[in-house]
């Protein structure tokens, strides 16, 4: 057993080359426990999501969930996951097989590999052997989470092209709008933690947490929240999947598994990109300040960070579900608007601030130069609002603008060109009709006679 192993205690929190260490030590049994749980832990939460996400919409929609299938409806996640793969399996004719077939695996398996990368705990024994709770530990595990969530979106985009199919391929488009989007907004928001924690390595991050939260990072916790919500495609930012308007969207064509995958992979992401909440924001797997002061912070050691890691998980999933069931779906120009104009800007102004923050020497003099620029920057934010607005109350807004609405100076035509075709076919048929009806009168009366 090497120096650094024997230094790290069960409930410590290890520094890099120890993590490195266990993780080097770590038995092959032990490898695939971590792999098989991982793997395991996405499933398992999906099952009781749309359990949880049912009964919760239904109440507050004051409606009953479901309440069939097992006790109190609890085993409904069960019968749905039986129900899909003995569904009839319907093809496209006009569908490319080879993609279409390989879009729900894109979607899914990026989805289950990210949570290797994240820290669910301190230094733990696992039957007699230590070791830390977390498979990969990289120096730029925050990128690959990054990567894991935007490389499952590209599946969606698959989906819609290689189903043959309009709606399906509008759903596709709009999902690779959306990855643009709320991509680089969601990178930019990290940038201040990193900033603040000196590394990419989540674990790294975790420990920066020690003494406060990276939760004062307001800005950045508030950014990345919405976009986590866009990246996953989730109410109100579902519009690759839009039903009122692209009948399901991306997923139209699918039945029986591989919608069930698609399905799979959603709430697989959610659970991604609230782990990465938690860990980048939240504190990771440490408690919270008043549970933190109990008995020389012994709730931070063995397995109970594994509890608080979920636990504040499970509020961000809630957050999820309150979204759902309280708001209405974004018009498109509203989505993209969003996170042009307001997400990726407050971002970058926000790092700019960060950045000056961590490499300024805070004075009195230099307190009251940042306090007079920030009232410059805000006085010309406002000041271009409503410049803006000036502009846009004098004009006429016209057809293809960003609202569909007629322009103000449109004349509606008494008559369309349609109408006075019918009209005039009409009035032609009319003129034909009594001269062959007094034709067919007088050979009748002829031939009584």
């Amino acid at each position: 057993m090497t120096p650094l192993l024997t230094e790290a205690a069960v409930g410590s929190v290890p520094d890099a080359a120890t993590r490195a260490a266990l993780l080097a030590d770590d038995p092959l049994w032990l490898i695939l426990l971590k792999c098989v749980v991982i793997l395991l832990i996405g499933p398992i939460l999906t099952i009781f999501l749309i359990v949880w996400e049912r009964k919760a919409v239904g109440r507050m929609q004051n409606r009953p969930g479901p309440n069939r299938v097992g006790p109190g409806g609890y085993l409904q996640s069960l019968a749905d996951a039986i129900k899909l793969p003995f569904k009839e399996q319907i093809i496209p004719d006009t569908a490319d097989r080879k993609v279409y077939f390989l879009a729900p695996v894109v979607c899914v398996v990026p989805s289950l590999i990210a949570l290797s990368a994240i820290p669910f705990g301190p230094v733990v024994s696992i039957f007699g052997e230590r070791t830390v709770l977390q498979l990969l530990d990289l120096p730029v595990s925050a990128l690959v989470i990054l990567a894991c969530s935007s490389i499952g979106v590209y599946g969606i985009v698959l989906a819609g092209w290689s189903s043959g199919s309009p709606y399906p391929l509008l759903g596709g488009m709009r999902s690779a709008a959306q990855v643009i989007s709320y991509e680089i907004a969601m990178g930019l928001s990290i940038v201040a933690v990193i900033l603040q924690a000196g590394s990419l390595n989540l674990a790294d991050i975790v420990g920066a947490q020690h003494k406060a939260w990276f939760l004062y990072l307001v800005p950045s916790f508030v950014i990345y929240l919405i976009s986590m919500v866009g990246e996953t495609n989730r109410a109100p930012f579902d519009l690759p999947e839009a039903e009122s308007e692209l009948v399901g969207g991306f997923h139209t064509e699918y039945s029986s598994m591989k919608f069930a995958m698609f399905f799979l992979a959603e709430y697989v992401n959610m659970v991604i990109v609230s782990a990465f909440a938690t860990t980048l924001f939240l504190g990771g797997w440490m408690a919270p300040w008043p549970l933190s002061l109990i008995g020389n912070n012994v709730l931070n050691t063995g397995w109970w960070p594994v509890l608080w890691f979920f636990a504040k998980m499970f509020v961000l999933l809630f957050g999820f579900i309150w979204l759902r069931g309280t708001l209405p779906r974004l018009r498109y120009d509203q989505f993209m608007r969003l996170g042009w104009k307001v997400l990726v800007p407050l971002n970058l102004v926000w790092i700019v601030m960060v950045t000056f923050a961590k490499v300024i020497t805070w004075n009195t003099a230099t307190i009251i130069i940042a306090a007079a620029a920030i009232f410059i920057v805000l006085a010309l934010f406002f000041y271009v609002r409503a410049s803006g607005r000036e502009e846009d109350s004098e004009s006429i807004p016209v057809t293809g603008g960003g609202f569909p609405v007629p322009p103000l100076d449109l004349k509606v035509p008494q008559t369309t060109p349609r109408q006075k075709a019918l009209a005039k076919a009409e009035a032609k048929a009319a003129r034909r009709k009594p001269a062959a009806v007094g034709t067919a009168k007088e050979g009748a009366q002829d031939g009584v006679s």
